[in-house]
């Protein structure tokens, strides 16, 4: 993989030198700049590939069209002229979404500031010119968290509250808010103390009506929960899960909104998957329960389940999030007992046997049954008289090359018999020690599982100890 670097200059210097030593076309000299450098294992992925402007007096110093964008917006704004800086932050966002490398050019040479400056500008003009503002700094932040200052993320909060009412601007200043809190815990705890989470669950109940707001709610929340930014020890994610339910009524509100778009699955998707991320204890994955949450979930998985030929890539994802929030709001013993009662078993063996095809459907069913089966002997009794054992076997032996397939199936296996050993023998009648067999030797991620699973149907299988707790010399 290429690791090396270079400047924007470094390679516009090697395009000028292939015109002008080698009399290259323009875009003969950007191919052959290209290849020159990824032949040196450089990774231009940042680099913005443009063959520079030709003239009569030859080839000039190439301007780069997002540069030249900024530098127009920038005289624009100095000069208060709101049409103009209209059309320029018009020009600045194509750029930046066409074209990656253009937002990290754009970052070095200094686009932040202008951009806040114009956001300032369009605050006190129309609607309109806010609207460019957020979208062009959505853009260039994308990726770029670090680029956003105090003074920038207290005006991303400000701009919400005062335009909550308009599902567009909010749709685009909250984009802002997931691209400033993506890997970058600092920008995050920040967004929630200058109250941005009572805003992101808001915007959901205020613009019910509005897949894209719904949407990029859900994501933002989403955020919140992650921890993901390798530069600080610890982050505040279940802090902020807590705040999201206790103080703002997450759960609520997402319930709620699911009913009202039972007919969207990519809606439904980021709400089931919004939801798993906020059951992080144990009164959470009850209060789903007590709000009705259960029966959505459990009648959106049975309404996949009715479709015969395959899964649509919307379907599919909204089966395996309707799996995940099952799996998760699962955590809770009651609630495990509840999804049984609410016919939940069925609905993911149902899912499971009808779209056997699909690896991350066999996978994310065998998880749900699996945490459905744990510690509960007659959860798994009303999973075995539903082919639940028998359907995981099916899932193993159609995806045979998916470790996580294997070893969730293993997994489930192994709790369907740990406290009903009578189980067992249907198990093994039904050609599982084969399976986990072959399973354990094909993928190294099963060799615990895989084991665990032998062990507790009854099969040979040999357990290394490896420690006796005996005092004595450590081999070197």
């Amino acid at each position: 993989m290429a690791s090396k670097r270079i400047t924007q200059e470094t390679f516009d210097a090697a395009v000028r030198e292939n015109i002008e030593e080698f009399d290259m076309g323009p875009e003969e000299a950007v191919k052959e700049a290209v290849e020159q450098f990824e032949s040196q294992g450089v990774d231009l992925s940042n680099i913005v590939k443009l063959a520079p402007k030709v003239s009569a007096d030859g080839p000039q110093e190439p301007t780069h069209d997002i540069l030249q964008a900024l530098g127009d917006l920038q005289e624009s704004v100095a000069h208060s002229r709101p049409q103009e800086v209209s059309a320029h932050l018009a020009r600045f966002f194509e750029q930046c979404k066409q074209h990656k490398p253009c937002r990290f050019l754009a970052a070095q040479k200094g686009a932040y500031p202008i951009l806040l400056a114009a956001w300032k500008l369009a605050v006190v003009s129309d609607q309109g010119l806010l609207l460019q503002a957020l979208n062009a700094v959505s853009a260039l932040t994308e990726g770029q968290p670090d680029l956003l200052d105090t003074q920038g993320l207290q005006l991303l909060v400000t701009t919400l509250a005062q335009n909550a009412d308009a599902a567009d601007l909010t749709c685009s200043g909250i984009r802002c808010v997931c691209h400033a809190c993506l890997k970058h815990e600092q920008n995050r705890q920040s967004l929630v103390k200058a109250g941005v989470l009572p805003l992101l669950t808001g915007a959901i109940a205020r613009h019910g009506h509005c897949a894209d707001v719904v949407k990029e709610a859900c994501w933002a929340l989403r955020v919140m929960t992650f921890d993901d930014d390798i530069r600080v020890p610890f982050g505040r994610a279940h802090d902020h899960a807590k705040m999201i339910v206790q103080e703002n009524g997450g759960l609520k509100v997402l319930i709620e909104a699911a009913k009202a778009f039972s007919d969207n699955p990519s809606v439904l998707s980021e709400l089931c998957s919004t939801l798993s991320r906020l059951a992080v204890r144990n009164e959470f994955c009850q209060e789903v329960v007590d709000l009705g949450g259960l029966g959505v979930l459990v009648a959106l998985l049975a309404n996949c389940s009715d479709h015969q030929v395959g899964l649509q890539s919307r379907l599919r994802d909204l089966v395996k999030q309707v799996l995940s929030a099952l799996r998760a709001i699962a955590g809770n013993d009651d609630v495990k007992d509840a999804i049984v009662r609410a016919g939940g078993t069925e609905s993911i063996v149902a899912v499971m046997t009808q779209h056997l095809a699909s690896p991350q459907v066999c996978e994310q069913s065998c998880a749900a049954l699996c945490v459905l089966a744990l510690r509960k002997p007659e959860n798994s009794r009303v999973i075995m008289e539903g082919g639940g054992a028998l359907a995981a076997l099916q899932a193993m032996k159609a995806h045979p090359q998916e470790a996580g397939v294997q070893k969730q199936a293993c997994m489930l296996i192994r709790n369907l018999v740990a406290r009903s050993q009578a189980f067992s023998q249907p198990i093994l009648d039904l050609g599982a020690e084969a399976l986990i067999l072959q399973a354990r030797a094909a993928h190294r991620d099963c060799e615990d599982v895989a084991k665990a699973a032998l062990r507790d149907l009854g099969c040979r299988v040999e357990l290394r100890e490896l420690w006796t707790g005996q005092k004595g010399n450590l081999a070197p």
